[in-house]
């Protein structure tokens, strides 16, 4: 391979050094930048390594129109460079890199600021977004653009990111990617999946984001070993499931979240099951909340602990045969252990009495917290003038939390 080194230091207002550059090399050749600026909106349409040095002092800038780099081949890799300028155009998906029907592209310790979408996957495969740095033009959280976007995008690795102040990590259509080891926070979703189905999604950190991760219309995937903290928005959801089936959702933190876990008709395909195992789920201000009901739900040897409530349904009336709970710890749970294996000696049980009814009555709400409320609460579990609601049964509640 024949290597195109490139010292350029100032830029020419009559042609792009760069892309004269790009379109000179031969295909499979390395450019390599010294310090200074570069002058973007170039076209990449062979297979090209353009790389600076490690300490990120190329900078290629756009000219706030478009994208700054588009990608139209496979075989490519961008590393160690300072990207910046797009477009603003929400329509036109102006993004720091776009990459189109392409394999095998790798972009790799990159930084990119004052970039409506930062990295934009259109059709692209077996390729890896690695160890970049990642915000977008400052503008209010809903008119930023996406840090990551993957369109009809599969068999990609995402991994060692970080992304702040950009909107969301969004895929649509696109299967058997794998994101881990990234850290995203003050955005909107830092993950969003919309018909995306056979990914894992593993040892991410999100935190201070208004949704952590959400799940829509897919199906098949792990999620593992994620931290989720201090989702607060409007919406306000550590993890999300909406018409979502067969999922294993294992070993993740869950915390300070408005809703920990929010399932939303999820499992939707008939027959099959939704897997809740070995979680945190932590001082939130609502632990799991269900609306709706379709299918299996699984929940074993979950932690639940320091949230305000447990577990509630859109309707009064919850069907918990819908939902399985075996070997959960209770930080509320009042039984024994008397032979000291570890699980208690009854049943726990959560019933909804006079005051959750404020979760299903905006008229009632208004009273929520009062020391009315309360005493209705009381007299209602002292002498119940009404049946209150089952909502779990855990047989066999542990007494011990693992944390």
């Amino acid at each position: 391979m024949k290597y195109l080194i490139l010292f350029i230091f100032a830029l020419s207002l009559n042609a792009n050094p760069l892309q004269q550059a790009i379109d000179s090399a031969r295909a499979g050749s390395k450019i390599e930048l010294g310090r200074g600026e570069y002058r973007g909106n170039i076209i990449i349409s062979k297979p090209l390594i353009i790389e600076g040095a490690e300490d990120k002092s190329a900078k290629i800038m756009g000219d706030n129109n478009g994208s700054v780099i588009t990608i139209t081949s496979s075989n490519v890799m961008l590393k160690n460079l300072r990207i910046s300028g797009s477009g603003s155009a929400h329509e036109g998906l102006d993004a720091a890199v776009l990459v189109k029907d392409a394999a095998n592209v790798v972009l790799e310790n990159n930084e990119i600021t004052d970039s409506l979408f930062g990295i934009n996957f259109q059709k692209v495969s077996n390729s890896k977004i690695i160890s970049n740095v990642i915000t977008s033009k400052q503008l209010d959280l809903g008119a930023r653009g996406d840090g990551i976007v993957f369109w009809y995008s599969h068999e990609n690795l995402v991994k060692g990111n970080r992304l702040y102040k950009s909107r969301d990590i969004v895929a649509w259509y696109s299967s058997k990617n794998i994101y881990e080891n990234n850290f995203a926070y003050e955005g909107r979703y830092s993950l969003h999946f919309m018909y995306a189905n056979d990914n894992l999604v593993q040892n991410n950190v999100f935190e201070r984001n208004s949704v952590g991760i959400f799940f829509m219309y897919s199906h098949d995937i792990t999620a593992r070993n994620n931290t989720i903290k201090n989702s607060s928005g409007v919406f306000g959801v550590g993890l999300g499931l909406k018409d979502s089936s067969n999922f294993i959702i294992e070993d993740n933190s869950i915390i300070y979240n408005a809703r920990g876990i929010f399932l939303d008709q999820s499992p939707y395909i008939q027959g099959s099951v939704n897997i809740f195992r070995r979680n945190n789920i932590l001082y939130n201000a609502n632990a799991v909340q269900f609306m709706g009901s379709r299918e299996k739900s699984f929940f074993s040897e979950n932690s639940f602990k320091g949230n305000m409530e447990l577990v509630s349904s859109d309707m009064i009336k919850n069907d918990a045969a819908f939902v399985e709970w075996r070997r959960n710890y209770w930080d509320g749970y009042e039984g024994f252990d008397r032979n000291g294996d570890g699980v208690g000696d009854i049943p726990y049980k959560q019933f909804v009495y006079a005051d959750k009814l404020w979760s299903y009555n905006e008229n009632i709400r208004f009273f929520y917290g009062t020391a009315a409320m309360g005493l209705l609460n009381f007299l209602a579990k002292l002498a119940p003038f009404s049946q209150p609601e089952l909502m779990v049964v855990d047989n066999e509640p542990l007494v011990r939390s693992a944390i």
